[in-house]
């Protein structure tokens, strides 16, 4: 390595630390609770039912005189999908490239004294699949070509059946980016 090149290998690991570090830096502060003054529990309601759906989320469930939205799992969206909102952060945005992600949210609204309160849980999960069973290339060359696109067929049956979902937790930074929409939509609405 020659003592020209020291400098933008430098550069390079500075740029890809930053991108790395700084863009997860937005979200230090996190939060899964708002309380909006001069709302109502309706507005709040409607307010969210917006933005969940300009995020992509399908509602599953809506009580509005409850204050309860609950919407159904999403695929985590790719990094070639710039224009969806739900893969918060850059290690979010790279788990659901690597990973097959989903999330649901679930937002919970209580009245108090003069202003409404928004709890939010964005849960996550990845898909895991059982491992395949091996066949032998001998075995494959002496079927006919029905055969193998019948057992084919039957091995995703069994995948799909043996499919499951793991829990991940929680997903704060997409809590707290929902809140930050929800409260921005909110004040827009008082003006």
């Amino acid at each position: 390595m020659t003592n020209k090149s020291k400098p933008y290998i430098s550069l390079i690991y500075a740029v890809l630390f930053c991108l790395s570090g700084c863009a997860e830096n937005k979200y230090i502060q996190t939060t899964d609770k708002l309380c909006v003054p001069s709302s109502t529990k309706a507005e709040a309601v409607k307010a969210a039912e917006g933005i969940l759906a300009k995020m992509h989320f399908s509602i599953d469930k809506l009580d509005a005189e409850a204050g309860y939205v609950k919407t159904h799992p999403l695929p985590g969206a790719q990094t070639f999908e710039f224009w969806r909102a739900d893969s918060v952060g850059a290690f979010n945005a790279t788990e659901a490239d690597l990973h097959s992600i989903r999330r649901t949210v679930e937002l919970n609204f209580t009245q108090q004294v003069e202003k409404i309160c928004i709890d939010c849980r964005a849960t996550t999960q990845r898909m895991s699949l059982p491992d395949s069973q091996t066949t032998s290339p001998y075995n494959q060359s002496i079927m006919s070509p029905r055969e193998r696109s019948l057992r084919n067929l039957v091995s995703n049956v069994q995948l799909k059946e043996n499919m499951t979902w793991i829990d991940l937790g929680r997903d704060n930074q997409l809590e707290t980016e929902i809140l930050k929409r929800i409260d921005k939509q909110l004040t827009a609405i008082k003006r």
